[in-house]
């Protein structure tokens, strides 16, 4: 029979944070940690968190999924994913506690939880895995060029389109200011730090480079954040060296969205993350 989840409550840095374990039978030594991407809790887009916890405790494996301090059911002011790395040490840390028989643990995470997972993972040596979904990779520019690159190039391939054009309803005043705009911030090089501190992009190779653990790589085909992660991964000869490396799996979901908001994708990254966490 399977366990029932158990509501957590656990101290981080003064504050008090609420999670949801979803245990499995036997003595587990491999855990998913599932860390929360945007400004929302851990029932995630659509549940998907609470579905693919429930999934993967089915399969023998524990997953723990919590929120952030200032969001859901926990304590403390509201922070976004660059100030969360004493949240996850405090997660892995409820995690082993509640789980004996851990051992390791893998961090799973969409968008910018991706990105935080990244920050945190080299800093812990029990994290031996990494799922990233989709990560967060967003500048100005970047965003600017991708949109071009991938929005307009599908948008001519669209009959909506090409029907406005032939009925004399499409707008070529508006269409054309907005391809300037976006040229312009696609060509705007980002201003330098002020405090030499390094930028987003630079922080994410940096804690690549330094994690020596599994990755598993899953991006949505139909996805422009998605796209522009690997837009700057493939611009990158370091991110192009990392990401061929023999511990990095790939997956692309074709048609899927941003938060795999249909049932059938969300079944296929369920099914992609318990094989590959069983598979070392």
């Amino acid at each position: 029979m399977q366990p029932d989840e158990l509501a957590l409550s656990f101290p981080c840095a003064g504050d008090w944070l609420t999670g949801i374990l979803s245990p499995a039978g036997d003595t587990p030594t491999r855990g998913v940690l599932i860390a929360v991407g945007g400004p929302q809790y851990r029932a995630g887009s659509h549940r998907q968190f609470a579905l693919l916890a429930r999934n993967l405790a089915m399969r023998g494996i524990p997953a723990l999924r919590f929120d952030y301090r200032g969001m859901g059911d926990s304590t403390g002011e509201q922070r976004d994913f660059n100030d969360v790395d004493a949240d996850l040490r405090a997660a892995v840390d409820e995690f082993f506690a509640r789980v004996p028989s851990l051992r390791e643990v893998v961090i799973w995470g969409l968008c910018d939880a991706a990105s935080a997972a990244l920050f945190y993972a080299q800093q812990d040596e029990r994290v031996t895995g990494l799922v990233l979904l989709n990560p967060w990779a967003r500048t100005e520019a970047g965003l600017a060029s991708t949109t071009l690159r991938h929005y307009y190039r599908a948008r001519l391939l669209q009959p909506e389109l090409w029907q406005k054009l032939v009925s004399g309803r499409f707008d070529w005043r508006a269409a054309t200011s907005g391809l300037v705009r976006l040229a312009g911030k696609a060509l705007r090089r980002p201003a330098a730090a002020s405090t030499g501190a390094p930028g987003l992009h630079e922080r994410m190779l940096a804690g690549m480079r330094a994690f020596h653990g599994n990755v598993l790589l899953i991006d949505s085909e139909n996805d422009l954040t998605a796209k522009e992660f690997l837009d700057m991964a493939q611009a990158s000869p370091a991110w192009r060296r990392l990401l061929a490396a023999p511990q990095v799996q790939r997956r692309t979901l074709p048609g899927a969205d941003h938060t795999f908001s249909r049932r059938a994708w969300r079944d296929q990254v369920a099914d992609w993350t318990a094989e590959w966490v069983r598979a070392w």
